[in-house]
């Protein structure tokens, strides 16, 4: 043989293929595709958007609004507190200035109140037409008829 084949270098680390319990390596539980591998977060988020898409096709005026999902709500200032103690579960942010008007839904809260996926559904559907009707300056019922009814 003319061409040796040099052997790849034993003192740099290749890919590991094993743990250092002789174990392969460890994937993840669910494929992407699979609901399992969706976090909490993202459900939460598409219980808002589909709550969105119910209401849009009654309010197309909709589209100019932007929905937000935050984990908490923050306090207006250093150390204060909200003004009648109790946590929201939404809030809105009228438009002005050339930026649009803003819808935003609290994760933590509403998943805290809430024990199955259908109630937290239930309550995200709630808590989005609330912050809507008070952004249009219409009552909740107005918005949608069924509120109040689940």
């Amino acid at each position: 043989m003319d061409n040796p084949v040099t052997p790849r270098d034993a003192g740099r680390p290749g890919p590991r293929r094993r743990d250092r319990h002789g174990r392969g390596m460890r994937g993840p539980v669910a494929p992407p595709q699979v609901p399992l591998a969706a976090s909490r977060g993202e459900v939460f988020a598409d219980l808002v958007q589909d709550s969105v898409e119910r209401l849009e096709r009654r309010w197309p005026q909709l589209a100019d609004i932007d929905f937000l999902v935050l984990d908490v709500p923050r306090l207006e200032g250093p150390g204060e507190p909200w003004a009648d103690d109790s946590v929201p579960l939404g809030g809105t942010v009228p438009s002005r200035d050339g930026q649009r008007g803003r819808v935003v839904v609290y994760r933590r809260p509403v998943e805290i109140r809430t024990k199955g996926r259908d109630e937290r559904a239930a309550l995200v559907h709630e808590v989005v037409v609330e912050q809507v009707a008070e952004l249009l300056g219409l009552t909740p019922e107005t918005v949608d008829p069924r509120y109040g009814e689940e």
